[in-house]
């Protein structure tokens, strides 16, 4: 009879810490960190999970309660289609953006938690024990995001704050939305006083090198632990040491003076019924931050779900917006969607023709951002997560088609994650469930 393996070898503690210089360092979960005889466990095992030229901007929008279909996509495909009721407000773009259709994120789905993996695309969102993954725009800071003072910019609409975003980190943590447009323009184009750079400087001084405080723990550490643990442990200080990296990048940005721009502090909307004017002021920032190259990757999460009835101009909604979405076919809720639907396309035309009046090095600022705007549902009423719709605009690419796939075996959005990452200079074939470039997308 084969006798089990037990492992005999003292636990760490999960609080353990390396100390040094008044600088307390908490450690990843480790291998070592489980109780004796608990890591020999099917569930023990199952739980410890086994890096020039023209400037290229992405700005990624999720609307998480998407559009009506019947009115987003059009009947037929390639570049001879006919516009859809709602392309037909973006007729003046229609050779600056690609519709697609029968697209998604394989395995995401879970109805309304799938908004927070509109850029991850992480699987399964709503099953218990989920951990998200990176999202694209975090991807994107992480390789380019030193090149600008802010590596990117996170921003939100009503966001029910703690539980959406489409930001996440590669460690699953969730990056807070930030929602009023009077302190994202402060942060964007205010100059603190020199008390204020030379206070904030300090403070990324006194992080600069906790590794170094730590080194000798850090050897003493590694000799001790397996060689699964070693691994761990080399990601997570490379981790670390590419953070410090970014705050020595961030203090020098600190001392440069920060660029100018004609418009004032925004208003901010007082009520979130105010919803429409807060997509507003988010996609003028956005157009502002990219016009002064503070940043290359913006998202935007229009939180929707958690918006209550909201101000329409002239149309009086009935209800909340989330509450219209389960519309059960009835024709005077269809029509109030409609009506809120239209109301962003118009939107969008507008950020679209911002984008466009701007020249960049001989080129307009939309050639130079690539702007997807789409949902995590393909029906809001049914909580489907397949059959997205999608608007990819902008960014060197030959658009002007409908690229039309199987809308019942869906074609892989993070696809086109791929090929925006390429058109960033990004070398990869590969994002979370990807299969290759988009097909049937070319750049300029």
């Amino acid at each position: 009879m084969r006798i089990p393996y037990f492992a005999t070898q003292r636990s760490l503690s999960r609080r353990r810490f390396l100390m040094g210089t008044g600088i307390a360092l908490s450690l990843p979960l480790l291998e070592a960190m489980t109780p004796a005889f608990a890591a020999a466990t099917p569930a023990a095992a199952a739980a410890i999970g086994t890096p020039g030229g023209k400037p290229r901007r992405m700005f990624a929008i999720c609307n998480n309660l998407g559009l009506l279909p019947e009115q987003f996509f059009p009947k037929k495909e390639g570049r001879d289609y006919a516009l859809s009721p709602y392309l037909e407000t973006l007729k003046e773009s229609r050779d600056d953006f690609t519709v697609f259709s029968g697209v998604s994120h394989p395995d995401v789905d879970g109805g309304h938690p799938a908004d927070n993996c509109f850029l991850t695309a992480a699987p399964h969102p709503g099953s218990g024990g989920f951990r998200n993954t990176l999202s694209l725009d975090q991807y994107i800071a992480e390789r380019i995001g030193h090149l600008t003072r802010f590596p990117s910019l996170n921003l939100g609409v009503n966001v029910d704050r703690g539980q959406r975003s489409l930001s996440w980190t590669a460690s699953g943590v969730l990056i807070p939305c930030e929602e009023k447009a009077s302190d994202v323009f402060r942060r964007l184009f205010l100059q603190g006083t020199p008390a204020e750079t030379e206070n904030q400087v300090r403070k990324l001084e006194l992080g600069r090198s906790i590794l170094d405080a730590v080194a000798g723990q850090v050897n003493d550490l590694k000799r001790t632990v397996g060689s699964h643990d070693r691994d761990r442990l080399d990601q997570y200080f490379t981790s670390v040491r590419e953070l410090e990296q970014r705050m020595q990048m961030s203090r020098e940005w600190e001392r440069k003076p920060k660029p100018v721009v004609s418009a004032g502090i925004p208003l901010d909307p007082a009520s979130p019924r105010e919803y429409m004017e807060k997509v507003r002021l988010m996609y003028d920032l956005a157009r502002l931050a990219f016009e002064t190259d503070s940043t290359r990757s913006i998202a935007l999460l229009l939180d929707s779900v958690n918006s209550p009835v909201i101000e329409l101009g002239e149309t009086k909604l009935s209800d909340a917006y989330h509450n219209l979405s389960h519309h059960g076919k009835s024709e005077a809720k269809l029509a109030q969607l409609k009506a809120i639907d239209e109301w962003h396309m118009r939107l969008l035309a507008g950020l679209f023709t911002g984008l466009r009046a701007v020249r960049e090095q001989g080129e307009t600022l939309l050639d130079r951002t690539m702007i997807l705007y789409g949902s995590n549902l393909g029906n809001a009423n049914t909580h489907v997560t397949t059959n997205l719709p999608t608007l990819f605009a902008g960014g060197g690419f030959k658009h002007g088609q409908h690229l039309a796939f199987d809308r019942e075996r869906n074609y892989p959005l993070p696809n086109l994650f791929v090929s925006m990452l390429r058109r960033m200079g990004l070398e990869t074939d590969k994002f979370a469930s990807s299969t290759g470039p988009m097909r049937g997308l070319e750049m300029v």
